[in-house]
């Protein structure tokens, strides 16, 4: 199951409660006062791994709960303090904090955004994890409270004072994941994006004869000579309207945010009835409608199925009307021009800049 938006609670261990106790040994009758501190709690942390590939862990683990710190003892013996509760997540997660946990000291609230029209309307951005093994706290653990040793002066000889341990910091937290790759290929349902990257890559997504094969971002790596590679994301196919809810490829649309540079799979043959111009078009409109900053990236269009007829003509069309822009024509499924692709992806990748930091925008509400 591939899980990349999810709601979770977490809570930090509460510190343990300081002791009161006095010391009592042969030969030392007011021994006074020997509480120890209670332990710290457990913080909440979270890791980037990049062995993890979505959020299904959390799917079956919403609540996120840490240990709580030990009391202490007699002798000043302090509490033990409790481990961490390290969640793994997939390099490219963000995490955003609901309006009603607020109390935290260790983060920013952003306030710029405008709010969602739904019940968890006005959320704060938290962290995004974009590093192999970048760690974040994400509920800091309480402090442990003091023994009555504490407690002790001249005109208190044998205080029975002491204090509980601190609670620990706790809230409702959404998690997205925005897939980091190098590349987007982006193209209508049956363009042949699955296939093509199981011909340049050695993934092996799903590939049928009917639209929607890919229900969820497969990420491919592409070998280059001199032990050069890229990550390329395939992403299911966008209809007319995805910016709007439509189709599979709207929940997905997010993944490519990320992408350096965004490769255009278009149906060159115009199987089904389709006008490989119109399509384009229609494709970066709706890349434009859902995000206008990836209407500005660098982007780049391949012609498949140029085994098929009628692809001459068309593909003289498609280079007329957009001269500028360099066109890679490819035959995936007999595997035509794949070397060539190959060799224009890195130069494409070498252009282009480093990869680009997401914007914070506000997530989609999960409704669950």
């Amino acid at each position: 199951m591939f899980v990349d938006r999810i709601r979770v609670f977490a809570q930090a261990g509460n510190g343990g409660r300081g002791s009161v106790s006095f010391r009592r040994e042969k030969f030392v009758p007011k021994g006074g006062p020997d509480g120890g501190d209670g332990g710290r709690g457990g913080d909440v942390i979270l890791r980037a791994d990049r062995h993890v590939d979505n959020l299904s862990n959390l799917f079956y683990e919403p609540i996120i709960k840490a240990k709580n710190g030990g009391h202490g003892m007699g002798k000043k013996m302090h509490g033990r303090s409790a481990p961490p509760k390290i969640v793994r997540v997939p390099v490219g997660s963000i995490v955003w904090q609901a309006e009603e946990n607020k109390e935290s000291e260790h983060r920013t609230p952003n306030t710029e955004r405008p709010p969602l029209n739904s019940e968890e309307s006005k959320i704060d951005f938290v962290v995004d994890l974009t590093h192999e093994d970048e760690e974040f706290v994400l509920c800091r653990g309480g402090a442990g409270g003091k023994g009555n040793v504490h407690f002790k002066s001249s005109r208190n000889r044998a205080p029975r004072q002491y204090t509980e341990g601190e609670e620990g910091e706790q809230g409702h937290f959404l998690l997205e994941l925005r897939t980091i790759a190098d590349a987007g290929l982006v193209g209508y349902p049956n363009a042949g994006k699955s296939t093509l990257l199981r011909k340049i890559s050695a993934a092996r997504p799903k590939v049928a004869a009917y639209p929607f094969t890919t229900l969820h971002p497969i990420i491919g790596v592409v070998e280059f000579p001199g032990y050069r590679r890229a990550t390329i994301a395939d992403i299911p196919g966008l209809i007319e309207g995805a910016h709007r809810g439509l189709g599979l490829g709207h929940e997905f649309l997010r993944h490519i945010t990320r992408c350096r540079i965004l490769l255009f799979v278009i149906d060159v043959a115009g199987s089904e009835s389709r006008n490989p111009i119109e399509d384009l078009q229609k494709l970066r409109r709706e890349i434009d409608l859902y995000d206008p900053t990836l209407s500005k990236r660098p982007w780049y269009i391949i012609a498949n199925k140029m085994d098929l007829p009628a692809t001459r003509e068309n593909l003289q069309a498609l280079q007329d009307r957009f001269s500028t822009v360099e066109i890679a024509a490819v035959s995936a499924q007999t595997g035509e021009g794949v070397e060539e692709l190959i060799a224009k992806l890195e130069k494409w990748l070498a252009k282009a800049s480093q990869p680009i930091a997401v914007a914070k925008r506000d997530p989609i509400s999960l409704g669950n």
